[in-house]
């Protein structure tokens, strides 16, 4: 695969994933309400995907090694990859009680990340249960602090 196109697939399937689930989680450690939870994955859908592939582009061009159009490639992949996996959240959301439709999120979720870090993982000489574990651990804190954040402010505002 071309490197513009990884860089871009692997960065948007990754801050997808990890940015929606702290997302729902402390939103949903806050509120306990469906609507601001799907706001949530909305947001983080649109404005969350531009600004990420604004991220890249930016990232990409100061380097000063890419053509335009790989740069160009990694912005547009980013923006897809970010965009239809946190949208992918919502489903659960809209079809389930909004606690099972968090663990089912938690589960799709990490279930994503472990692919993706094992497919990471063949390219490189490391092993592959060292990458997915060291993934899937930053994942799991990311989520413990949006649970306790949103518990906090449940705490301290409500």
């Amino acid at each position: 695969m071309r490197h513009s196109f990884k860089v871009g697939i692997c960065f948007g399937t990754t801050s997808g994933i990890v940015t929606t689930i702290g997302l729902m989680i402390g939103l949903y450690s806050v509120t306990n309400s469906r609507l601001a939870v799907i706001g949530g994955i909305l947001t983080i859908a649109i404005a969350d995907s531009l600004s990420d592939a604004m991220g890249i582009h930016i990232s990409e061009e100061s380097e000063n090694k890419h053509t335009s159009k790989e740069i160009w490639e990694s912005t547009i992949c980013t923006l897809l990859s970010k965009f239809v996996i946190a949208s992918s959240f919502i489903i659960p959301v809209l079809i389930l009680d909004l606690k099972i439709a968090i663990y089912v999120s938690i589960v799709w979720g990490l279930s994503l990340l472990c692919i993706l870090s094992y497919y990471i993982s063949c390219d490189g000489k490391a092993k592959s249960w060292r990458v997915v574990l060291e993934h899937l651990t930053i994942a799991i804190v990311v989520m413990i602090a949006a649970y306790y954040v949103g518990h906090w402010i449940a705490i301290i505002f409500g």
